[in-house]
């Protein structure tokens, strides 16, 4: 899968916040934020095609955490992303 072009993740006053360039991307309705560790995740894929067993790898190397415990955030992310429209396969 891959991020799609037109969104970018800026700091907005301290805030991870996923920026949508282009017409057919802004949505008005809703503001996407990050935590630390999805903003993390998304700058080590940004620009390029990834798997959630890559994001799952960059969580252990960076975090302490337990493989089952990241598997699980990595597929919940990465469900959040499909739904709002940030990734595509």
């Amino acid at each position: 899968m891959k991020i799609k072009n037109g969104f970018e993740l800026r700091d907005v006053c301290g805030e991870n916040i996923i920026i949508a360039h282009g017409v057919e991307n802004i949505d008005f309705t809703k503001v996407i934020t990050l935590n630390e560790s999805a903003a993390y995740l998304w700058k080590k894929v940004e620009g390029r095609d990834f798997t959630e067993s890559e994001l799952v790898d960059a969580l252990l190397d960076e975090y302490e955490v337990e493989r089952p415990q990241a598997e699980a955030d990595v597929k919940a992310l990465v469900a959040s992303w499909q739904n709002a429209g940030l990734v595509e396969a």
